[in-house]
């Protein structure tokens, strides 16, 4: 491995999250853009699986992540869970990443029930966030993105039934 990537990887080990490209660049004395191939580089060398880490994609940076050939064996081992979303949180979470920003008459609306205990618990575990203040707007954050293993909500899968139905505020 050349130093470069070893330097890319001590980083990515180091930080324990998600770092941007500009993270990157200023701890390797590079521009942004030079970085890109880096990442691209070291995404290719661990992706056979033989580090038993791969390089994940995240909220407009890159993380180090359990290859997936191991992450059976490192759940058994940590008896590691993932957060545990109620089938109300995730759907309002979903009404939120598919509508943002949203109101919360508009996620009650679309739920035929009140959100507002749902809507303070993703709050709390940072998965969204609130911007003004009449009316609040609902929207994800770079950690609802982490978690769900997506660069941007542009990878968001499509909505079952293909388009989203419009939503009113």
């Amino acid at each position: 491995m050349k130093r470069e990537s070893a330097a890319l990887l001590a980083i990515l080990f180091a930080a324990g999250r998600t770092v941007t490209l500009e993270e990157l660049a200023r701890g390797l004395g590079k521009e942004p853009g030079e970085v890109g191939g880096l990442v691209d580089e070291l995404e290719s060398k661990l992706s056979n699986g033989a580090f038993g880490v791969a390089l994940e994609r995240v909220a407009g940076g890159v993380r180090l992540v359990v290859h997936p050939d191991y992450a059976e064996l490192v759940r058994r081992a940590l008896k590691a869970r993932p957060p545990r979303l109620s089938k109300a949180a995730l759907e309002v979470l979903a009404i939120v990443a598919y509508h943002q920003p949203i109101t919360k008459a508009a996620i009650d609306a679309a739920r035929g029930r009140d959100s507002g205990a749902v809507l303070e618990g993703l709050l709390e575990r940072g998965l969204i966030a609130a911007e003004g203040k009449h009316p609040r707007r609902y929207r994800t954050t770079p950690h609802f993105l982490e978690l769900f293993g997506l660069e941007s909500l542009d990878d968001l899968p499509p909505p079952p039934g293909g388009e989203l139905p419009a939503m009113r505020d």
